[in-house]
């Protein structure tokens, strides 16, 4: 039990250093947001970290509970800053999607089947921030989903219990990291050429 809460609590030193200097990097304007990325992220997260705990997730959870609580407050800058980001009709359709899927947690009484949709949810969520990174790649940080995909892997290995309904949502947030880290790098590297 020990090692799963030193992991746990080293998955929370990796979120407060991943947020942190993402948190800055908005407010200096060095990043831009896609506000509906942020909005499903923030929703989901934090629905699924219901659901983990009622999975039996245990300590292992709560690194995910506290980054869905920075997440809605990343929703919030990106909305403030909206203005800067363009919103084409794609984003609407990941959007409706993902915002669609995210009352149907309360409708699957099953934690599994609720972290199942909330993590299609979550991944429908990168859309509209892997079509923005494609489009400017400078205006979102490769190493922020890089630490994002490395403290997935810290919350899976913190967790007390594994199941699909535990696992799923670290596994698939964090593959979704590294793809979207890997695009930034392919694009910034294309862009140069």
């Amino acid at each position: 039990m020990v090692v799963k809460e030193l992991l746990s609590a080293c998955a929370f030193v990796a979120t407060v250093a991943l947020f942190a200097g993402y948190i800055r990097s908005i407010r200096s304007a060095e990043t831009v947001p896609h506000v509906f990325s942020w909005v499903i992220w923030a929703g989901g997260t934090l629905v699924v970290f219901f659901a983990q705990l009622a999975g039996g997730a245990g300590v292992g959870a709560w690194p995910i509970g506290f980054s869905g609580g920075l997440t809605a407050y990343i929703a919030y800058l990106a909305f403030r800053r909206r203005h800067q980001a363009s919103i084409r009709p794609l984003d609407w359709v990941f959007f409706v999607l993902a915002v669609a899927a995210l009352p149907a947690w309360w409708l699957a009484s099953d934690p599994l089947w609720a972290v199942v949709l909330l993590t299609t949810a979550d991944v429908i969520g990168f859309g509209p921030t892997f079509r923005r990174a494609y489009q400017h790649p400078y205006q979102e940080q490769a190493g922020f989903f890089a630490l994002g995909a490395l403290r997935n892997v810290l919350v899976i290995l913190a967790l007390e219990r594994y199941s699909w309904t535990t696992v799923l949502f670290p596994a698939a947030v964090g593959a979704a990291c590294v793809t979207l880290a890997c695009l930034l790098g392919i694009r910034r590297t294309t862009a140069q050429l």
